[in-house]
């Protein structure tokens, strides 16, 4: 498929990166909660079994596989034709950077997730609490950028 060829297709694609970015931000926003509910119980306990199931499909059935597909649907959008005006559309860059630190914390929260795995947290509710406000400062940016397009 050529890029000419995406322009027919530019309200599909923005239709299916919309799906993906709220599923993705869905498990972004949920899998901290999980993480503060999961350092007030014990270590290797039922419960904390549980939680490792539950973070585990979060992550990997749900959150990874929508964060790819919003890049992918976002990529084909950023190269239709008449999208983006490189010279002059100033927002785009402000969001890609949050775009590039939202999938930063991904990775941050996959790595928190191996270490409840491997029972090595050492980070207090608190933490994880503070930390569930990440993507949604993010996502407001985002929005605020891809939406009003300000400068």
């Amino acid at each position: 498929m050529t890029i000419g060829l995406l322009a027919p297709a530019y309200h599909w694609i923005k239709a299916l990166h919309a799906s993906a970015i709220i599923a993705w931000m869905a498990g972004l926003l949920y899998l901290p909660r999980l993480y503060v509910y999961h350092c007030v119980v014990a270590r290797g306990s039922a419960e904390s079994e549980r939680f490792k199931v539950m973070e585990r499909r979060l992550l990997q059935q749900i959150t990874t596989p929508a964060m790819i597909a919003a890049w992918m649907f976002g990529l084909l959008l950023v190269v239709t034709p008449g999208v983006i005006d490189w010279k002059h559309d100033h927002w785009w860059h402000v969001k890609l950077a949050a775009v590039l630190l939202l999938s930063a914390f991904h990775g941050m929260l996959a790595r928190w997730r191996r270490d409840f795995l491997e029972d090595r947290n050492t980070r207090e509710a608190r933490f994880y609490r503070i930390a569930n406000e990440v993507p949604t400062v993010l996502m407001l940016l985002i929005v605020f950028m891809a939406i009003v397009k300000p400068f």
